[in-house]
């Protein structure tokens, strides 16, 4: 479909272009000299002393699961409102997400109440999400960490350059995982990065990242080894020089793109607030710095979420959930440890949510043209509710 106004839009001109053209004339492709500049450059811009780049922020969060020794029986807490991706990596090592309740309206992100309150004997980990690039309240959640011996990773797929109480998101778990897939802040179309200040999980994620070698093609065509040895039960996780290259160029326009969201974050707040105040505005009191990834609404309880979006459509504007509830779906009904209840914030945010368009080249006019479909569709939804509900009331008064 031809939308008037996307979800999102990538920020990609000659610059990139030029980079990928570079990696193609020196004819090495796979993972490289490029790629360690990404690196570098990369945890130079969150402070962190290491950074390992992967093919996707999947395979990021398997690696730190894998790196902290997760086993079969272990539990790690971890919220449902957010990409299947956050559980599916707990659960390819055997170990068992449990899911935890968000704050609520105004902060999308997991509890740390609700984390306390399903601790046991088994947990070994918390795996907090940065919703929207939100960060979480990452000062309460790594004393509990502290207090019970847990490890944290941060699944900072939304976050890159968000901070929280003076500190970067990817400095406050013993691994961060951060997406750069196509609609992510900064994009190399797939790819993924790790973060992490300790020197002996740096070393083994990088291990892991090709197969638990010991050494790397790279290092083998500088003539820095002859063979390897494999001390690890390792995967293919590696990036590739393009999409490193696409990097770098991505990382530089990072900060002022961050900047031009939150901007827009507020133009629509205000928007919002001025027209259909009867929609919530999650995270507008927010205390950290955001990379504004999402621009997040919860529609009024009674309204007809599928109505509304298709009203959107017919509008030219395109609109998403982030996300249905992990726990919902079919495959973690399914398991054994399946949870159906204590996630009641989880379950009434999931069934409300709707998250408008956000990108860096976006106009406020245009915020000011999706907030003016936001009346309709609210119009329209509701409207056909309360008509559907008096039918309701009417067939009953006739079978009366």
């Amino acid at each position: 479909m031809n939308w008037k106004i996307p979800l999102a839009d990538i920020d990609l001109g000659p610059e990139e272009q030029e980079a990928v053209s570079q990696v193609l004339s020196r004819k090495w492709l796979t993972m490289g000299e490029e790629t360690g500049q990404f690196e570098e450059e990369f945890a130079a811009f969150i402070g962190a002393k290491h950074a390992i780049a992967v093919t996707n922020a999947t395979a990021a969060l398997h690696l730190a699961c894998v790196a902290l020794d997760l086993k079969p029986g272990d539990e790690v807490i971890v919220p449902s409102l957010t990409f299947v991706a956050t559980a599916n990596a707990v659960r390819y090592t055997g170990a068992v997400p449990v899911f935890a309740d968000i704050r609520g309206e105004h902060d999308l992100n997991i509890s740390p109440e609700s984390i306390e309150e399903h601790l046991t004997p088994r947990t070994r980990a918390v795996s907090v999400v940065h919703y929207g690039g939100f960060a979480c309240d990452m000062t309460q959640i790594c004393e509990l960490a502290r207090q019970k011996n847990l490890s944290i990773i941060e699944d900072a797929a939304h976050a890159p350059g968000s901070e929280i109480d003076g500190r970067m998101v990817g400095l406050w778990g013993e691994i961060a995982c951060f997406s750069f897939f196509s609609n992510k802040n900064m994009t190399t179309g797939e790819g993924g990065m790790l973060t992490t200040q300790d020197d002996r999980l740096a070393q083994r994620l990088r291990i892991l990242r090709s197969h638990g070698m010991t050494t790397l093609t790279w290092d083998r065509y500088r003539g820095h080894a002859f063979s390897y040895d494999v001390v690890d039960l390792g995967y293919n996780y590696r990036i590739d020089e393009i999409r490193a290259a696409l990097g770098r160029v991505q990382l530089k326009k990072l900060a002022a793109n961050n900047a031009r969201r939150r901007e827009l974050s507020q133009a629509y707040w205000s928007c919002l607030a001025s027209r259909v105040p009867e929609v919530s505005r999650p995270f507008q009191e927010h205390p950290g710095i955001s990379s504004a990834h999402l621009m997040p609404v919860l529609l009024p309880r009674g309204v007809d979420r599928l109505v509304f979006m298709e009203s959107m459509k017919a509008q030219g504007i395109q609109t998403s959930i982030h996300y249905p509830p992990i726990h919902q779906f079919s495959s973690y009904r399914q398991a054994e440890k399946g949870q159906t209840g204590g996630l009641e914030r989880t379950d009434d945010i999931g069934a409300r949510e709707v998250t408008l368009p956000l990108y860096p080249a976006m106009s406020e006019a245009q915020v000011d043209e999706v907030v003016g479909a936001v009346e309709n569709a609210l119009g329209a939804a509701g409207k056909l509710n309360l008509e559907k509900k008096q039918r309701r009331t009417g067939a009953g008064l006739e079978r009366i």
